[in-house]
């Protein structure tokens, strides 16, 4: 792997693991953007960041990379209306609407960043 790839995947486990842990440390934020429909938001929170930690953990491993990579792809596309519900509260309330409306679109250079993983 070169150089520029292992910093790569070094910063996307970071990212990850960041982010999983985050859901346990500030669970509201999360809450806060958890779209209605979703059946019992804390324990899906839970999930999430979980799922987010494993995720950062299993791209450390090449055996488990690609599969990893699926899984994030698969995740990034299945909380878009997590990001969606959180550009339009940004909205209502008038703050924050420039970066959860960039977030949005952010959503597809994640998933090239991980698609480049498998």
């Amino acid at each position: 792997m070169s150089t520029i790839k292992l910093i790569s995947l070094l910063i996307m486990v970071s990212l990850y693991c960041v982010a999983g842990v985050s859901h346990f440390i500030k669970p509201n934020v999360f809450l806060k953007i958890t779209p209605i429909w979703v059946p019992y938001p804390k324990k899906v929170n839970i999930i999430i960041g979980s799922l987010e930690i494993m995720f950062g953990i299993t791209l450390i491993f090449s055996v488990t990379r690609p599969y990893a990579a699926i899984a994030i792809i698969v995740f990034l596309i299945a909380v878009v209306p997590a990001n969606i519900r959180h550009f339009k509260l940004a909205k209502r309330k008038g703050k924050f609407m420039t970066p959860t409306l960039l977030r949005i679109p952010a959503q597809a250079l994640l998933i090239y960043w991980a698609y480049t993983f498998i």
